[in-house]
């Protein structure tokens, strides 16, 4: 679902585009009611829209499976078929199908791509009424996401933000009575909540920082950046803006952990909180569901809190990722297409698991079945009443506040080429001064050569 876990991580997905086109096809998967070819929409030849995603199996696949077909048992003129790869595998399919002249109506691009998606042209902008629905129903952080330039491409499907996970257990053996809510409050309680054994050994670590993959590991430190107040990209896409107060605060802060010994990066934070040998770590919301799922009775000690600032008084900030519907520009019914995403995204419908007369969209329901969240902070709030998890709450409250992962036209390489620099920073390789100074270099090179 997300890049950092259910979509199989960044680190292995590559934007290469030589995959031959005739292997594309075979590696696809089809689900949902179809025609067997693209009609003209008379009696009996219906349009047939086809959407590419990575819901590609499992609760995925079946989530959009029940509004789709519900579509095609509503709809006779048009029809929706889904085709879906795996989540390392779709900005090249994207990309791929497109230059062969095979792209499909629909796409649900995760929301880094768009830039690169849009100056590809493969990204049809959204019409003016749609433009001011997605505007009027959904967090600006999400808006930010679909968004290129200021224009609107897409739908908001599932946003995700990022907050402070925390094992109570291990705080309060620490003697710490509840989750931090400073930079220095986080940093004291990294250090009480380490334990080592008699040769040195960690046996716990205060602060998780993972080298996991692209979103674990620039995940986090974006995250702090905002919070600090700080932007990876600067306003016009053009350069890196690390290299910045803001930037330096956090590369200090990580790079403390890891030299104290509250941090350790070589190990997967995803297995390590979850066994209890972690006591803090930043992440998303998605990660709620599965810890609940494979924790069991332990998970009564996980507990979530918003992301600590640099002072207390500081404005609460954070990151937001997520994915998007969009229309591709060589669709030959993008009318019809439009249409769909309209009734998927915005038609409110009874909600039976909620209060009284509570209502929600499609895609807001589907979301929340997954264990995840969108940006209608309205249809949030009718989803996740009583009785539901408080550990989802803060990622709910952060939709107001959180800042979109950057979207530039390079802005997939210049992920890439942060996590390397951090790694090298956490590994002890580059300084503070050298990790931040090559990190600007390569991405202002590589940003500036996108446009």
């Amino acid at each position: 679902m997300t890049p950092s876990r259910r979509g199989g991580g960044l680190s292995r997905r590559h934007a290469a585009l030589a995959l031959p086109s005739a292997l594309l096809p075979s590696a696809l998967l089809a689900s949902g009611c179809a025609a067997p070819h693209r009609g003209t929409g008379r009696p009996g030849d219906p349009i047939v829209l086809t959407l590419l995603s990575h819901y590609a199996s499992g609760v995925l696949k079946e989530a959009l499976r029940g509004p789709v077909d519900e579509w095609n048992a509503t709809h006779d003129r048009v029809k929706v078929r889904t085709k879906a790869v795996e989540f390392t595998d779709l900005l090249t399919t994207f990309m791929v199908r497109q230059a062969a002249g095979q792209g499909t109506d629909i796409l649900q691009p995760y929301c880094l791509w768009n830039g690169q998606l849009v100056q590809a042209g493969v990204l049809r902008p959204a019409p003016s009424e749609h433009a001011e629905e997605i505007t009027r129903g959904y967090g600006e952080a999400a808006v930010g996401s679909s968004s290129v330039g200021g224009r609107v491409y897409g739908y908001p499907t599932e946003v995700q933000t990022y907050a402070l996970y925390y094992n109570k257990r291990l705080l309060r053996e620490a003697g710490v009575d509840g989750p931090p809510r400073t930079w220095r409050e986080l940093e004291d309680t990294a250090y009480r909540t380490t334990e080592r054994d008699r040769y040195g050994n960690t046996l716990v670590q205060g602060f998780g920082l993972s080298t996991y993959d692209d979103s674990t590991t620039v995940g986090q430190t974006l995250a702090l950046l905002n919070a600090a107040g700080g932007r990876f990209v600067s306003a016009d896409g053009r350069s890196t803006a690390i290299d910045s107060p803001a930037g330096r605060a956090v590369f200090d802060l990580e790079h403390r952990l890891v030299a104290k010994g509250a941090s350790d990066p070589g190990v997967n934070v995803y297995k390590a909180f979850q066994s209890g040998q972690v006591a803090m770590v930043v992440s998303a919301g998605w990660w709620t569901g599965s810890l609940k799922e494979q924790m069991g009775e332990d998970y009564r000690d996980v507990g979530v809190a918003p992301l600590p600032v640099p002072e207390a008084d500081d404005k609460r900030a954070t990151l937001s990722t997520g994915f998007m519907l969009g229309v591709n520009a060589a669709s030959e019914h993008p009318r019809e297409a439009w249409e769909f995403l309209r009734w998927l995204n915005t038609e409110k419908v009874r909600v039976k698991s909620a209060g009284k007369g509570a209502t929600a969209t499609r895609m807001s329901s589907l979301q929340v079945s997954v264990s995840s969240l969108t940006g209608r902070a309205d249809d949030m709030r009718a989803l996740l009443s009583e009785g539901t998890d408080p550990n989802l709450r803060p990622f709910l409250d952060a939709l107001a506040y959180a800042v979109p992962e950057p979207n530039v036209p390079g802005a997939q390489q210049a992920k890439s080429l942060l996590r390397k620099n951090i790694e090298a920073l956490w590994t002890g390789q580059r300084s503070v001064d050298e990790a931040l100074r090559t990190t600007r270099r390569q991405i202002d090179q590589e940003v500036s050569r996108s446009w």
